[in-house]
C-alpha cells in the first residue's frame, strides 16, 4: 500500500476500509470462485472479488443459503490462509459493523473510536475462534459477537462507580479449592483412559478454550469433520463417567482395566488408519 502512517485513518473501521480497498484493487484483487461454493445456493457463477461479493449479498439480503456458503468459506480462509483473508472478512462485514457502532455510540460520552475498537475486537475474536462453521448463520454469529463487545463497553462506562474501600467490597481473595474444576476433571479423564493423551490438548482448546477447530484439525493431520466426531465421542464418554461417578469418585481396579483396554483399542485403530501430518504450516502463522 502507498498509504503512509500520516495518512492512515484514526478510526479502526476506516483503517479496515482502507486495507480492504487495497486488497480488492488490481492487479490481483482478493477473490472467490463462487462455482466451488455449491451449485444450488443461488450465487452467481464464476470468480468475483470479495468487494463484488459483498455488494451482491447486500443486494440479496434474503439469500440466506448463499450468505452462509460465502461466509463459511471466508471464515475458513481467514483461519487457514493468512491475514489478507482476515482483512477480507472484516471488509465484507463493514456495513454491519458500522451500523452497530452508530447505534452504540448514540448518547455515548466517551470516544467513539473506543466503541469501534471493541466491536472490531469482538468480531475478530469470533472470526478467529468462536464461530462454529458446523452451525447455521456463521455471519450472524460474527456480528453478534461484535455487538456484544461494544455493548459491554457501554455497560462498563455506565456502571463505573468510585469505591473508597475496595478491599471491603471485593472480600477475601483466598481461592476456592477447585473441586470439579474442568481442567482437573480433564486431567483425571486422561489418567483413567477416558480421554486419550493425544486428544487432551485438542479437547481443551476446542471445548474449554473455545478455539476454532479448523486450524487444530489441520495441524493434527485430521479433517475437520473427523476431529469434530472424535471430540463428540469424548463428550459422550466424559458425560457417562460423570453420571456414573467414575470421574469424580474412586475407580475400581476392574473399571480402570476396562477403560485402559478401550483406550488401547482406540489407539490401535488410529495407528492403522493414520495419515502423516502436513509439514507446511506456514500459512497458519497468522492463526
Amino acid at each position: 500500500m502507498s498509504t503512509t502512517s500520516t495518512q492512515w485513518p484514526r478510526s479502526p473501521l476506516d483503517a479496515a476500509e482502507v486495507a480492504f480497498t487495497a486488497l480488492t484493487c488490481e492487479p490481483e484483487p482478493l477473490s472467490l470462485d463462487l462455482d466451488q461454493l455449491g451449485p444450488d445456493v443461488g450465487l452467481p457463477a464464476g470468480v468475483m472479488t470479495v468487494l463484488a461479493v459483498r455488494d451482491w449479498l447486500l443486494a440479496h439480503r434474503r439469500s440466506f443459503e448463499a450468505r452462509d456458503a460465502v461466509w463459511v468459506e471466508v471464515i475458513r480462509r481467514a483461519r487457514l490462509n493468512g491475514p489478507q483473508w482476515v482483512i477480507g472478512a472484516v471488509g465484507m462485514a463493514l456495513p454491519a459493523l458500522r451500523r452497530y457502532t452508530r447505534q452504540l455510540c448514540h448518547g455515548y460520552q466517551g470516544d467513539p473510536d473506543d466503541i469501534e475498537a471493541e466491536v472490531l475486537s469482538g468480531f475478530l475474536a469470533a472470526l478467529r475462534d468462536h464461530v462454529d462453521l458446523a452451525r447455521p448463520a456463521p455471519y450472524a454469529g460474527l456480528c453478534r459477537a461484535g455487538w456484544r463487545a461494544g455493548f459491554k463497553l457501554r455497560q462498563q462506562a455506565a456502571e463505573t462507580t468510585p469505591v473508597e474501600d475496595v478491599e471491603h467490597v471485593i472480600g477475601p481473595r483466598t481461592p476456592q479449592i477447585p473441586y470439579g474444576h474442568p481442567d482437573v476433571l480433564i486431567s483425571r479423564a486422561v489418567r483413567l483412559g477416558i480421554l486419550d493423551a493425544d486428544d487432551e490438548q485438542s479437547y481443551i482448546d476446542v471445548r474449554l478454550g473455545r478455539r476454532a477447530i479448523e486450524p487444530i484439525a489441520y495441524l493434527r493431520g485430521l479433517s475437520t469433520d473427523a476431529l469434530r466426531m472424535r471430540l463428540g465421542r469424548i463428550d459422550t464418554r466424559i458425560a457417562e463417567a460423570l453420571a456414573s461417578g467414575l470421574l469424580t469418585g474412586t475407580a475400581s481396579p476392574q473399571a480402570a482395566e476396562a477403560l485402559t483396554a478401550q483406550a488401547e483399542r482406540r489407539s490401535n485403530l488410529r495407528v492403522a488408519r493414520r495419515r502423516p501430518a502436513p509439514q507446511d504450516t506456514s500459512r497458519l502463522a497468522a492463526a
